[in-house]
């Protein structure tokens, strides 16, 4: 990778210190980081590769917009504002959990490439977690998180699988695809 590339990752680095991924101890870091090895494989982009590595910064840590805008440029902060979800933060995480997945699957739906792609690799890294602690959990793996209901976690990846289906050419779709119809237990190919 580039010296923009290892700067970025030294400043997600900071940003992220001290976060791990939900329920593990796993250092948070390792999303954006295979997030931006995703995006990698569907796009030579520069930018949008940068944009996935720091997809997390605004919505998640004390950094704003201007810090990545000053620091990657206007291209890059408009990418990460482009994927960062709006928090909410006058509700809990709990009860604004629709709210939220319906803004980004509205957003998708007019989104350009590189925002789908980002948002795809953000998902698929997710999903790739998700997947491993089902394995081992089963349906108790919803406990984890903020929105415990399956069936809601269900509508949601079904809704960003065929908002991103423009992307099917790529494996990392296609893995996605995969890995929701056995977290969410599909059978007979729905959805593509």
């Amino acid at each position: 990778m580039s010296h923009r590339y290892d700067e970025a990752l030294e400043f997600a680095k900071t940003a992220h210190a001290g976060a791990v991924r939900k329920g593990t101890q796993v250092p948070y870091i390792v999303h954006p980081v295979e997030t931006s090895e995703i995006v990698s494989m569907m796009t030579d982009d520069e930018d949008v590769i940068i944009a996935a590595l720091l997809h997390d910064v605004i919505e998640d840590t004390d950094y704003t917009e201007e810090d990545i805008r000053t620091r990657f440029g206007n291209r890059v902060a408009d990418l990460v504002v482009n994927e960062s979800e709006n928090k909410h933060p006058d509700m809990k995480a709990s009860d604004s959990w629709f709210l939220r997945k319906q803004e980004t699957i509205d957003h998708l739906k007019n989104a350009d490439r590189a925002v789908l792609i980002i948002t795809l690799a953000d998902k698929l890294s997710n999903m790739r977690s998700t997947a491993n602690k089902y394995r081992v959990m089963g349906n108790r793996v919803w406990e984890l998180f903020n929105q415990k209901s399956r069936d809601a976690h269900k509508w949601y990846h079904m809704n960003i699988l065929e908002e991103t289906k423009s992307l099917s050419e790529f494996p990392a779709w296609q893995e996605y695809k995969k890995l929701c119809e056995e977290v969410f237990e599909i059978t007979g190919g729905q959805n593509g």
